[in-house]
């Protein structure tokens, strides 16, 4: 049994400068861990992801006039990352580096096709003219002659493995329309060369495993045929070229149907995965992921791509990675033993018990149906039934079919129902469902919901959306459009939302909501429907600006007063007006949604680009909101604000160092910021001014302690003293000239604090 599960983006797709649509990205290969995976573009840039959190953990680009020509891989026996840009150009770095144009640099002299990395062994390096090296071998010698294996012929795919504990690499070339295959034994170095028989139809792809030292070979040919063909790895002398006998494995198609820009892959000894293009007229191409079961000849589900795919799939860690449209889909699947009853589709299960099974042997169009279809019920009734039985059972039926609503009629209603009537059945299949997959269920439904109001401006079913959002069930890759529409209808209670609750949000629409809440005006605010659970520990929420500070206890010892020459501390402020600082320059509404977008994830490197599309007016006034945080939470002893939605020091300083480092030159040239810029100047020299007092006492401290070890027969009528000492410590530490602070420890200093 087969089926797919949940499916998420992992990130979006730009297309490289001379790379035509659809060709897809250079490669995708597995990372350090299983939740990592390296990304190469037709371009410049390499890219590791954590999968799990839909993150880029590091980015790393060539020169302008430099393109990358070898998907980068990971080498697992150093942890180092390996690339080759121009062909020719070897790059080997490390997490930690930053410009690949000052990492180690090896030019070789031979082209590179692929480089393959292989668990507990050196990596491969695949040559363009079919020669074979270990990476040690290479670097030991980068310029030494690289032999031309084939002639005229052009490598299509290949692929490493390990046998008996020794690397074996295996790859197809084509010449004029002829398939040839080499199996390359590292150590010893013996290569074995085939060819396979030509038909009418042509290879699409091909995928490979070793076992018990048979090395199978699966080709999918563009008829939809799937063949399968052996080859022994214990052989230890080459041989003259052989064709190869092929066996049929699976057909996927039915005649006067052609498979384009297909991938084919293997997920275990009884299951394989394609990703095709069916082409039958006079019907429309359609393209699908499907999983097939090889044993019983099976269709055990399938996925339509509507938006298109570049017929490229990867499969790590039961994930499926494929391009979709503009972006990186991760589709998870699951691969059970494979019985007879699963691959019709009788097995009983919770979790895939709606899954439609099919026939290999029908029309591919049945892979474009729902996979889920309801199921009507059948009523048995016995003919001696009297009518009014029979008619009080059609009612009991009626009414049940009334009480559970299935995701089917939801979405069906979804399409053409009135928004009260949408949102009463959507509290009743929320209160009623009891799905196993809950996420992909509440995904579907969002899903419809937001293609609606893309279609049909004038339908926004706002309280859906939010109840939707409130089950905790949906992330940001599930419904992309979602937050989109928001931004088009400026529903700053929806935005709020998720910002708050989806872990994946992109930097770039980050941003995007935080353009939209710096460019509301805070009476357009006033009566919105948003959360404040985040700014009631530090605003006043009730309307009334003209009050009078009184007086209070500084808690962290904080002067808003400029330190200058001296390290006075200013233990209680007498009450005073409270001036603009002291003012929130925002409304309770905008500052809970800049806190939303203050709590959000995000990666610098990818932040800082669309935090400069923020106006210049727009750059001070989060910059006045973000001193005045500063300030507040500098009053605290804790120095943080109590609650969870809260934002932290940390957050506050790193989104002012953020907004100062992608607008300073702006911030530096406006008028209207000098007077900011002045502040936190102001602010941030009575920071240190108090951070070098505190210094000092602790410093001071340990010397007392010292010199008490050193003299404790004299001072043991100190210790009885008790808490009146630090009293007197820290007047006599604040007449104390500053540079005492930083003297050399002596005894006279603790002589003195006795005093």
């Amino acid at each position: 049994m087969a089926a797919l599960c949940e499916e998420f983006t992992l990130c979006g797709l730009i297309a490289s400068a001379g790379a035509g649509a659809g060709q897809g990205i250079l490669g995708l290969e597995p990372g350090p861990d299983s939740d990592r995976v390296l990304l190469t573009d037709r371009g410049r840039t390499a890219t590791l992801y954590k999968v799990s959190d839909q993150k880029p953990l590091g980015c790393w680009s060539v020169k302008q006039d430099q393109t990358i020509t070898c998907p980068a891989v990971c080498n697992f026996e150093t942890g180092e990352y390996i690339a080759v840009h121009d062909n020719k150009v070897l790059r080997i770095w490390k997490d930690e580096d930053v410009n690949l144009d000052k990492v180690f640099k090896a030019t070789l002299t031979a082209e590179v096709y692929r480089i393959h990395s292989l668990p507990y062994t050196e990596p491969l390096v695949l040559f363009k003219g079919g020669a074979v090296r270990t990476l040690d071998a290479l670097l030991a010698a980068p310029q030494q002659e690289i032999e031309n294996v084939i002639s005229d012929e052009v490598i299509r795919w290949s692929e490493a493995f390990m046998e008996t504990q020794q690397p074996v690499l295996i790859f197809t070339t084509e010449k004029n329309g002829n398939y040839f295959v080499y199996v390359q034994k590292v150590n010893p170095n013996i290569l074995h060369k085939y060819k396979l028989k030509q038909e009418e139809s042509h290879p699409l792809s091909f995928t490979a495993y070793t076992k018990n030292k048979i090395l199978t070979l699966l080709c999918l040919y563009s008829n939809g045929c799937v063949y399968k063909i052996l080859m022994s790895l214990q052989q230890s002398v080459p041989e003259e070229e052989q064709i190869l006998s092929k066996s049929l494995l699976l057909k996927i198609v039915v005649s006067d149907t052609v498979l384009k820009g297909a991938s084919l892959a293997i997920l275990d000894i009884d299951h394989v995965a394609v990703l095709g293009c069916l082409d039958s007229p006079p019907n429309t191409a359609k393209e699908c992921l499907s999983i097939w079961n090889t044993k019983f000849q099976t269709l055990q589900t399938s996925k339509e791509l509507p938006q298109g795919t570049s017929g490229q799939l990867w499969c790590y860690g039961e994930k499926f990675f494929l391009t979709h449209g503009k972006v990186l889909t991760v589709i998870v699947y699951k691969c059970e033993t494979s019985s007879l009853a699963a691959a019709v589709g009788k097995l009983k299960d919770t979790q895939t018990s709606g899954m439609r099974t099919v026939s290999s042997y029908v029309n591919w169009n049945m892979l474009q149906e729902d996979l889920a279809s309801p199921r009507t019920q059948q009523s048995v009734t016995a003919k001696t039934e009297s009518k009014r039985t029979l008619r009080s059972r059609r009612n009991n039926v009626a009414k049940v079919q009334r009480d559970t609503l299935t995701v089917e009629q939801l979405l069906s209603d979804i399409k053409d129902s009135s928004q009260n009537d949408i949102e009463e059945e959507l509290r009743q299949f929320l209160s009623n469902a009891q799905m196993s997959d809950f996420q992909a269920t509440v995904g579907y439904v969002i899903t419809g919901l937001v293609n609606r109001c893309k279609t049909e401006p004038t339908f926004y079913p706002r309280n859906c959306l939010v109840q939707l959002i409130q089950t905790q069930g949906l992330s940001y890759s599930l419904c992309p459009d979602l937050m989109a529409v928001a931004l088009e209808k400026t529903d700053v209670h929806l935005l709020q939302l998720c910002l708050q609750q989806f872990p994946d949000v992109p930097e770039a629409v980050t941003c995007a909501c935080l353009r939209a809440f710096l460019s509301i005006n805070d009476d357009s605010l006033q009566g919105t429907n948003v959360n404040l659970d985040s700014v009631i520990s530090y605003i006043d929420i009730t309307p009334n600006d003209q009050v009078e500070k009184k007086s209070e206890t500084v808690q962290n010892g904080f002067s808003s007063e400029l330190m200058e020459d001296s390290c006075d501390v200013q233990l209680t402020q007498k009450s005073h007006v409270m001036n603009t600082e002291e003012l929130c320059p925002v409304g309770p509404q905008k500052a809970a949604l800049l806190n939303a977008v203050l709590h959000s994830a995000y990666s610098e490197t990818f932040l800082l680009p669309h935090l400069k599309d923020l106006s210049a007016q727009q750059v001070v006034l989060f910059l006045r909101y973000l001193q005045y945080l500063y300030i507040k939470c500098s009053e605290k002893v804790s120095m943080n604000f109590p609650g969870m939605r809260s934002p932290t020091i940390n957050q506050i300083m790193d989104w002012m160092c953020l907004l100062l480092d992608a607008h300073f030159t702006v911030v530096v040239m406006l008028p209207e910021a000098k007077g900011l810029l002045f502040s936190l100047h102001k602010f941030v020299r009575a920071q240190v001014s108090y951070t070098s007092y505190n210094t000092a006492l602790i410093l001071s401290m340990d010397l007392v302690s010292e010199w008490h070890v050193r003299y404790k027969n004299t001072v043991n009528s100190i210790i009885h003293i008790g808490s009146s000492l630090l009293i007197c410590f820290v007047l006599c530490v604040k007449f104390l000239p500053s540079s005492i602070y930083y003297r050399p420890r002596n005894d006279s200093i603790a002589v003195v604090l006795c005093l």
